[in-house]
């Protein structure tokens, strides 16, 4: 899997969100590789319909439909072909209470990625929530332009992967090179994940070719 988090950058606006999913489910079609892009909630549906991409949010929250205004639901969201969702980034934390509500309560069939930044949140609260992902990220190597977690810390995919046991897990945290996706996949993970990297990329499509790749060398 290759996770692109689109955040709120200012190149993600309007259709030039549309440009770079295109170029996501493109290579994603060619590398036979699941890709899914978490988009702004108000981008979301329009990117879907308009790419095919597979198209997650950024965030939900823990009320399905009712008299609850301004809340984003997980249950309209999947009524309109939307299937999954980031929980607990870094730069948009939740409480442990609200992530286990939100997880119990949410439709059959919409994936769930929590995000966590130790080894030791994984052991002490993740596992017990039983999301289908967790999205490992060490806050300090977030963005990074010349570091990543496959490059400083290698050994820590493995343990990571080990403390999660049944539930796969996906690195990010400064991935965008093709032996990163290698470093990780070997130690274990399912996955990467991006988003700087590829969002404010001047050749969005030639960074998601060398991560694509990757996938190709351990396949």
């Amino acid at each position: 899997m290759i996770l692109i988090n689109f955040k709120i950058y200012q190149e993600t606006f309007g259709n030039k969100a549309i440009e770079l999913a295109k170029i996501v489910k493109e290579i994603g079609n060619k590398h036979k590789i699941r890709t899914i892009v978490t988009a702004s909630a108000l981008d979301a549906v329009k990117i879907q319909k308009e790419t095919g991409a597979e198209v997650w949010l950024q965030n939900v929250d823990e009320f399905n439909e009712g008299k609850h205004s301004g809340w984003i639901s997980a249950e309209q969201a999947y009524a309109l072909g939307i299937k999954g969702s980031l929980l607990n980034h870094s730069e948009h934390k939740i409480s442990r209470g609200k992530l286990a509500k939100i997880i119990k309560h949410k439709p059959a069939g919409f994936e769930i990625m929590v995000c966590v930044g130790s080894i030791g949140q994984i052991r002490a609260w993740t596992n017990k929530l039983k999301p289908e992902w967790i999205l490992f990220e060490p806050p300090s190597l977030i963005a990074s332009e010349d570091k990543s977690v496959a490059t400083e810390e290698p050994k820590m995919i493995g343990e990571v992967v080990k403390a999660a046991g049944e539930v796969p897990i996906i690195v990010g945290a400064g991935v965008k090179s093709q032996q990163d996706v290698i470093t990780a996949l070997k130690m274990g993970a399912k996955g990467v994940g991006l988003a700087s990297a590829f969002v404010t990329s001047n050749d969005p499509g030639t960074l998601l070719e060398e991560i694509a790749s990757g996938f190709d060398d351990i396949i």
